[in-house]
């Protein structure tokens, strides 16, 4: 099959359901553009700040659009490309979406509050600790394996028997770190006099593009040849820095920067397959049981990941965006807009994996990245660009695709744990909880456990982080049902979502944790890679449990009072 009619069948799709299905559950819910909303009321210049429409849409989709829609789409092709297309077409809509714009919808209509803090409030203390534990533990899952993965992307070198030597690769590798380096650099740039010149319209996108080119032009001519693990330590230094200063000056910049790469980059691969148009390559459909990866179900939904659905997206909706919307009228591009866009890129993943296999139906070798990289590379070069300039910049833009993510979960992270110890008066509180909640200390411990953890490896963690989300989501759509029945709102279009994704996730996590002790009762287990994935999938099965019944007594409870 040709591989633009399928990208051309979603477009349409999600361009329907965003016009018809998204603003039919806005008018459900109910917006008010009239409405101050929590960004205006609480300007504070650090978290709370109130942004242009499209700039937070640029936050909300370059921090939602990490490595998931491009890894999770290429790995699950393994059971055929006909499975993954209509699960991301059909999760993207009815459950993606509606979960990203739910979690916006609530934070915005509840004063700005996370994911947590709205359990607190509709569930209980003791569901709000729970989640909050949960949020944090997935947090440290995420930011072990998209750390790794940017650290493996700009690593110039390879081990050979032992002998570690540059790889053929080094100079576009290092040229797309140097790339990530001057980015950061002239996002702060960017941020500063943004904020201070209150640049908006068509200045801001001139600026901003200004910048994203000059950071191109520097990385490109002086590339940084580096090892993985040097590339991991300046990973977690700057998100460090991006997790404890204000929104305005490094994410949301880098964020907006990031944009117009990923515009690029979706741009590329789509003309790629409009003038190209090459076939469909991959099968159609390979069986329900596939040798690497296990059964179609659960492990299709638990792969594609956030391509079609994820929890992660709704800690960055009530996490940070909420408290930048500056008008109601915005959540719905926010909110649901970006995840429809996020489900069209998994969408042109899956067609350029498509394109790049063999002619029997082969996959092309490679990681996830580096087959979508080299892709989209060779449509560009296509259009006369030099090989070099087309390399570099798609390893950036895959790069930065889990950059944007880790700076945004490393933030949310260490909000996570601080309300995990915060109370109402933390003026007189213990001064052992002042410490557990000072910005700086709780950024420092989220990161040392998240260091840790990438230790696993980006190929043995993503499994659990695939389960992780998927339930997170399933946790998010329990506690949106509880708000809308307690506000008279409708939520009968959040029921199924909530209901299928339990099952699928519980599932997905059995499953792994019988491989896991599998794997130690055969003598194979290493306690730093199985042990510890061990420990972080009974930790997240039995909070998931107790979320879930804390969460389900409150829902039926409600029902009962009605």
């Amino acid at each position: 099959m040709n591989t633009l009619v399928i990208v051309l069948i979603a477009a349409v799709c999600l361009f329907a359901a965003y016009v018809l299905y998204g603003r039919w559950l806005a008018k459900k819910w109910g917006i008010d553009p009239k409405a101050k909303t929590p960004a205006v009321v609480h300007n504070d210049g650090q978290d709370y700040v109130p942004t242009d429409g499209w700039t937070v849409f640029a936050h909300q989709f370059s921090s939602i659009a990490g490595a998931g829609p491009v890894t999770g789409a290429i790995q699950a092709a393994a059971f055929g490309w006909l499975p993954v297309l209509l699960w991301i077409i059909l999760g993207g809509i009815f459950f993606g979406a509606v979960t990203d714009f739910g979690a916006l919808y609530a934070s915005v209509k509840n004063d700005g509050k996370s994911m947590g803090l709205l359990i607190e409030k509709y569930i209980g203390s003791t569901g709000r600790k729970l989640f909050l534990g949960f949020c944090w533990l997935f947090c440290l899952i995420v930011i072990a394996a998209f750390a790794d993965m940017v650290a493996d992307t700009f690593n110039a070198y390879v081990v050979t028997d032992g002998v570690r030597t540059l790889s053929e690769n080094a100079t576009v590798n290092g040229a797309a770190g140097s790339i990530s380096l001057f980015f950061i650099l002239f996002a702060v740039v960017f941020g500063v006099l943004q904020h201070k010149l209150k640049l908006s319209g068509w200045k801001e996108v001139v600026f901003g593009l200004v910048c994203t080119v000059l950071a191109f032009v520097f990385g490109m001519n002086f590339p940084v040849i580096l090892g993985k693990e040097m590339w991991v330590y300046i990973a977690f230094a700057y998100i460090f820095l991006a997790a404890v200063l204000p929104m305005w000056f490094v994410m949301q910049p880098r964020d907006y920067m990031s944009t117009f790469m990923f515009i690029g980059m979706i741009a590329g691969a789509v003309l790629g397959l409009v003038f190209a148009h090459p076939t469909m390559n991959l099968p159609a459909f390979t069986g329900f049981q596939n040798e690497s990866l296990g059964t179609l179900f659960p492990i299709l939904f638990v792969t594609v990941a956030c391509g079609a659905v994820s929890g992660f997206h709704s800690l960055v909706s009530s996490g940070t965006s909420s408290k930048t919307v500056s008008n109601e009228k915005d959540m719905l591009k926010v909110g649901y807009g970006a995840m429809v866009l996020e489900s069209l890129l998994a969408v042109v993943a899956l067609c350029v994996a498509g394109a790049a296999a063999g002619a029997d139906g082969t996959a092309a070798v490679g990681t996830p990245f580096q087959i979508f990289s080299s892709g989209v590379a060779g449509f560009l070069e296509m259009f006369g660009i030099p090989v070099y300039v087309a390399q570099s910049f798609m390893t950036m833009c895959v790069s930065a695709l889990a950059f944007t993510t880790l700076d945004s979960v490393a933030r949310i992270g260490r909000m996570s744990f601080q309300e995990l110890f915060s109370v109402d008066d933390m003026e007189h509180a213990e001064g052992w909880r002042r410490v557990l909640c000072n910005k700086y200390f709780s950024t420092l411990i989220t990161l040392v456990f998240g260091y840790i953890l990438t230790q696993v490896g980006y190929s043995n963690i993503w499994p659990l982080f695939g389960s992780a989300n998927q339930l997170l989501s399933a946790l998010v759509l329990i506690t949106l049902c509880v708000f809308l029945k307690v506000t008279g709102r409708e939520l009968r279009t959040l029921v199924p979502p909530f209901v299928i994704m339990l099952v699928v996730t519980f599932t997905a996590l059995v499953q792994r944790f019988i491989s896991l002790v599998r794997a130690f009762m055969d003598g194979t287990g290493v306690f730093m890679v199985e042990g510890l994935q061990l420990i972080v999938a009974v930790l997240l099965m039995i909070l998931g449990v107790t979320i879930v019944y804390t969460s389900g007594k409150e829902l039926i409870q409600k029902k009962a009072e009605k």
